[in-house]
């Protein structure tokens, strides 16, 4: 708090203070080794004095509840002190601040350039209002050490950001060659190979696969935020259904049916698309029908642009709803291939709208289907 810039909760309390008191000047002090330190004042324009001089230097040191002076030219302490003879000081009175572990920080006090004392409501006002410049005192440190963890956080975030980043990549091309030899083994030995060694290579590169698609998802996940600094971009919203229905190559029996009216909306594309694809992905994957029914619905409000997705899937359990977001949580539901998901996509998909200013929720009904609705700025 030391050479800190006025701020407007301490200069009120000073501010009363001195109505209460009906004194010209109030002060809050903090005592550094020394100086006094004038972190608000009211009816003088000084931000610091000497720690040997200071009135306030005394009443930390002194036991009573409030330390006062009727009349520095009676007092053998003060009669002779330059702020006495320079500003005219003639009274003063204050209260000492402690902070929750008993240490004297400083003063809430008032001066007068008359002789004067004060009546048992103006100490009593005193008294609250130096209890609420330590409650000040008390919230700027649990902020201070809030922003500090909060620094380490975001440094600790990425440095893991950076190894997972490093540590995929170079996964990547192991898995590939594990997955290339799997079929070289299988096509050039498959002579020298029974039927059960036939299916741990087939298990294998299986495997391969799914840690690769986990591997993958880290990615998207721990670059999203890169993701979302893309600038926006002017699209239609046709032209983006039809390329990620594109992308996503659907090989099975499925009803897309994509919003009927056209908009013409710009945004992060780059981010919107990776949003889609995911969830359109989890519709088609964990979907149990003879025919998946996949309906998607889109409109803009202000400044906003809303989609949905629903679909007639295995649905989510009522207790998972408020789980489905969170980094490696999943349902424990299988998808259509028998595979059990890795909980990252969803983790992903929240943190895009939510980065590019919009808000997602989920409601699914088990054996009925799932609905994904979610909203990103837009112009």
């Amino acid at each position: 708090m030391l050479d800190t810039l006025p701020e407007k909760d301490f200069d009120t309390i000073t501010t009363l203070t001195a109505s209460i008191c009906d004194t010209p000047i109030s002060l809050i002090t903090l005592m550094d080794a020394d100086r006094n330190f004038i972190k608000s004042h009211h009816g003088i324009d000084i931000t610091e004095s000497p720690r040997d001089i200071s009135f306030c230097g005394h009443a930390i040191v002194d036991d009573a509840d409030i330390f006062i002076v009727p009349d520095t030219h009676k007092d053998d302490r003060f009669h002779d002190n330059p702020i006495v003879n320079d500003q005219k000081v003639r009274f003063y009175a204050g209260v000492t601040l402690y902070n929750h572990e008993g240490y004297a920080l400083g003063t809430l006090c008032v001066f007068d350039t008359q002789p004067r004392e004060l009546n048992d409501k103006q100490i009593h006002a005193l008294k609250a209002l130096a209890s609420q410049v330590i409650n000040l005192l008390e919230e700027r440190k649990k902020n201070f050490t809030l922003q500090k963890l909060q620094a380490e956080l975001k440094e600790n975030n990425e440095q893991l950001k950076n190894f997972a980043g490093i540590i995929s990549h170079d996964m990547k091309m192991p898995l590939a060659n594990m997955i290339v030899t799997s079929d070289i083994l299988k096509k050039k030995y498959s002579q020298f190979i029974d039927e059960q060694g036939q299916e741990y290579l087939d298990y294998l590169k299986q495997s391969s696969f799914t840690l690769s698609e986990y591997i993958t998802g880290l990615l998207e996940h721990y670059e999203s935020d890169k993701t979302v600094e893309k600038s926006y971009e002017e699209f239609d919203t046709h032209h983006l259904f039809e390329e990620i229905v594109e992308l996503l190559n659907i090989s099975v029996d499925c009803e897309l049916n994509l919003p009927e009216k056209n908009l013409e909306v710009s945004c992060n594309r780059v981010a919107l698309e990776q949003i889609l694809i995911n969830l359109i992905g989890n519709s088609l994957k964990y979907n149990d029908k003879d025919k998946i029914v996949i309906d998607i619905k889109c409109y803009k409000k202000d400044g906003m642009l809303y989609i949905s997705v629903s679909d007639n899937g295995v649905g989510i359990p009522k207790e998972k709803l408020t789980e489905v977001f969170e980094l490696f949580k999943t349902v424990g539901t299988l998808d259509r291939n028998g595979k059990k998901g890795n909980g990252i996509g969803l983790s992903t998909v929240k943190k895009l709208v939510t980065n590019l200013g919009g808000d997602i929720t989920v409601s699914s009904k088990i054996g009925e289907g799932t609905t994904f609705e979610f909203s990103i700025e837009c112009l």
